[in-house]
């Protein structure tokens, strides 16, 4: 199974793929889309026709998002869901079933504690994918959302539930 893992963002919207065969995993390739444009419109276009091109070079079998966290930026928050609209957007448009995890899901999974920084998660994406190279934080980041997809997300059984305080 190949695996799109997303990290959105407006201004930098991280992707890698991973392939899933049984509990072997291996990288394909990971980059970030930089939205490009004078309004909000342009920007978000321009992440939307760089995921197509990601979607038609790599042809993954499903995908998996980061959701949304609520930080003290209200405006940023907004932001950062219109991209990840945009991204979900995208997605479905492509056909692909998409998983949906948690900040704090992802770096457990990846790293064994829910809070971890990102440089833990980047050490350990390239223990998990041997070979390798994140271009940043948001790439590695997408990488570990596909990781967990891989988890918890190939089979019915496995799928975790996240619950909500």
């Amino acid at each position: 199974m190949r695996i799109l893992g997303i990290d959105p963002g407006l201004r930098n919207l991280g992707w890698g793929v991973i392939e899933s065969h049984g509990t072997r995993l291996s990288h394909v390739a990971n980059g970030v889309c930089t939205s490009d444009g004078d309004d909000l419109g342009e920007r978000l276009l321009s992440l939307h026709n760089q995921v197509i091109e990601v979607i038609a070079a790599y042809r993954p079998d499903q995908a998996a998002i980061e959701q949304t966290f609520v930080n003290k930026d209200g405006a940023g928050t907004l932001k950062l869901g219109q991209a990840r609209g945009v991204a979900l957007m995208t997605l479905a448009q492509a056909g692909l079933p998409v998983g949906e995890y948690a900040p704090n899901r992802v770096k457990k999974t990846v790293v064994g504690v829910g809070h971890a920084a990102k440089e833990q998660i980047l050490h350990m994406v390239k223990l998990q994918l041997p070979g390798c190279l994140p271009k940043n934080a948001d790439a590695a980041d997408a990488l570990a959302i596909a990781i967990c997809h891989a988890f918890y997300g190939g089979t019915q059984q496995r799928q975790l539930k996240e619950k909500r305080a």
